[in-house]
């Protein structure tokens, strides 16, 4: 069901905007209205991008409620950073396709900040996790598919994206089990499913 993440420093961190593809540390120069920096009342810092011409508060809100429980559940050090991207099906197939080799778009897409990071131990200089991209067509096709809320889709987007940056993964059954149990576990308290 879920699309997979990039672990690889040398696509981590890059965005498209209307001038093509650029480094996404860059990004934090863009006007306010499409990049907004959150505080947010935790550690993590989260940036958010709406690339979409739909409002996306809600789903901001939601997002920073799950990063405070990731947080906690997760006992992560301070001060880390993440990107969360809000895109449409045409710029996530773009990013699909030059990234990952797949001709179609997808869910959601995560670049992480390192390769082989060790969700146990996260090195004291590794404050960048990485970007999320989340697409808002399919999260509301998914939401009716799934028969929950568009916010429950876009909170669990984010939430496996999260874990694919701290070093999670579902590639073998074992770590499957263990990373969708924390998915839930930090998900549903916030937005359970109907």
């Amino acid at each position: 069901r879920r699309q997979s993440h990039i672990r690889s420093p040398s696509l981590f961190l890059f965005y498209q905007n209307l001038t093509g593809i650029i480094p996404f540390r860059y990004i934090r120069r863009i006007s306010g209205k499409t990049a907004r920096e959150c505080y947010n009342g935790s550690a993590m810092e989260l940036t958010f991008v709406n690339r979409t011409s739909q409002k996306q508060e809600q789903q901001e809100r939601d997002i920073r409620r799950i990063a405070r429980a990731a947080e906690t559940r997760l006992q992560l050090p301070e001060d880390l950073e993440v990107s969360v991207l809000f895109v449409r099906s045409r710029t996530i197939h773009q990013i699909n396709r030059d990234y990952r080799g797949i001709d179609r778009p997808t869910d959601v897409i995560t670049f992480a900040a390192r390769d082989e990071m060790d969700k146990d131990a996260l090195p004291e200089e590794q404050k960048e996790l990485g970007d999320i991209f989340i697409n808002i067509d399919y999260a509301r096709r998914q939401a009716r598919e799934y028969g929950h809320s568009y916010e429950r889709e876009v909170g669990f987007l984010f939430t496996h994206g999260l874990l694919h940056t701290l070093g999670y993964d579902h590639m073998q059954e074992k770590d499957a089990r263990v990373m969708f149990a924390l998915q839930d576990e930090i998900l549903d308290p916030i937005l359970p499913r109907q």
